[in-house]
């Protein structure tokens, strides 16, 4: 049986245990008093209410530096890369099934309604060959060129839906990205070429592939709320003799300062995709 002492000094345990808690003598919860929680808890309440007024101060005049329409700081390349639609880098079908490339078609359909006729409409007709500088207009809201998808002949998707594909003729359809301000000077043009000894008949549309230079410069996409990219489409006229092979193309803007053949970035002002014809 435990002693005397030994019961005693249990209890004499317990009950310090619990005072650490609350301790009903001087009313003292977890060693502090009433007030001392109530000053303490006021002093982190002023505390944190003045960091988040000088985070809120800091942010407010950070944006007073900003400007709703022309980003203050841009360190993104100041050259356009350029992009292929369909969105694919390997284009493989079988020109008798539907199935096969109804990917590609619907893709490009998608992609081209924004180039219909009733929303190019809100857009207006430019003068060919100089750019369309709105620099000095009072209106922060900026006027875009008018791009409609007739323009792009046999592959507007217009006289013929399947944009070439059954017949083994598909369209490829290319932009350069949107960079605000940019101005390429010369004549740009997008050329294509198939890496391989004989050469393979192409269309472009517009002709020669040309990127009219009243579509630039862009101003934002909230100054610009209706600009589209103007587009080049190549037609690739292929043969019995290309079918069955994979056909590496590359397409490159020509013509102009656009850079085009840096090596770390294969995208920059050009393009490589792969595309298969199966019969």
């Amino acid at each position: 049986m435990a002693s005397t002492e030994d019961k005693s000094a249990n209890k004499e345990n317990t009950s310090s245990w619990k005072d650490s808690f609350y301790n009903p003598r001087t009313g003292e919860v977890m060693g502090r008093t009433a007030s001392s929680w109530a000053l303490i808890l006021l002093f982190y309440l002023v505390f944190y209410c003045f960091l988040a007024g000088m985070f809120a101060l800091t942010m407010w005049v950070m944006l007073l530096t900003l400007d709703d329409y022309v980003p203050r700081y841009r360190d993104r390349v100041p050259y356009p890369g350029l992009v292929i639609r369909p969105n694919s880098l390997d284009i493989s079908f079988n020109k008798s099934d539907p199935l096969k490339y109804s990917y590609y078609v619907n893709n490009l359909e998608s992609f081209l309604q924004r180039y219909n006729d009733t929303e190019q409409e809100k857009n207006q007709d430019c003068d060919p060959g100089d750019y369309f500088m709105q620099d000095n207009s009072e209106d922060m809201t900026k006027k875009t060129c008018r791009f409609k998808r007739s323009i792009l002949s046999f592959c507007s998707g217009l006289s013929d839906t399947n944009f070439g594909y059954p017949e083994g003729k598909p369209c490829v359809l290319l932009k350069m990205n949107r960079i605000i301000g940019l101005k390429p000077r010369g004549d740009p043009y997008i050329n294509c070429t198939v890496k391989r000894d004989n050469p393979i008949q192409m269309q472009y549309f517009p002709s020669e592939g040309r990127i009219d230079k009243m579509y630039f410069p862009y101003y934002g996409k909230k100054a610009h709320e209706t600009y589209v990219e103007p587009l080049v489409a190549v037609k690739l006229l292929l043969t019995k003799e290309d079918y069955n092979k994979e056909l590496p193309v590359e397409c490159r803007v020509e013509g102009s300062d656009l850079r085009n053949n840096d090596e770390r970035d294969k995208f920059l002002g050009r393009v490589t995709f792969r595309i298969k014809v199966v019969e």
